[in-house]
């Protein structure tokens, strides 16, 4: 997988790297156990401080999605689970993006054929 950051972006260089990493994991580009780049490796590749990759790594090994050792480096953990720690965040979450579209004009029907078509184009590896 090939993480593209856009440095002109208002969303934090960190952020970037740890949505395309979960984006990638749900489109199937990404397997549990496989490998990911050292922090040095990718924020070469990035061009960026090695900071900003160690910041969006920890994110993501904070939310259960990284693992990482000495001897075997950062890989993508092998279970995910839908923990209530994950379930009370995708409440909060889903709180306010529902709240948005009701004040925008969206019905329940709308929301929902999104949300659907989201979901359907993860499990396409879209």
């Amino acid at each position: 997988m090939r993480l593209r950051i856009d440095a002109a972006s208002t969303v934090p260089l960190y952020q970037q790297i740890h949505d395309q990493i979960i984006l990638g994991l749900a489109a199937g580009e990404l397997r549990p156990d496989e490998t990911l780049p050292a922090v040095r490796q990718l924020a070469d590749e990035l061009n960026v401080n090695m900071l900003t990759v160690a910041k969006g790594y920890n994110l993501l090994k904070t939310e259960g999605y990284l693992i990482s050792d000495r001897r075997q480096g950062t890989r993508v953990a092998a279970d995910f689970q839908a923990d209530k720690l994950f379930m009370q965040s995708l409440q909060e979450q889903l709180h306010l993006l529902t709240a948005a579209a009701k004040i925008r004009g969206l019905s329940v029907a709308e929301l929902q054929q999104i949300i659907t078509t989201q979901y359907q184009g993860f499990e396409q590896g879209e």
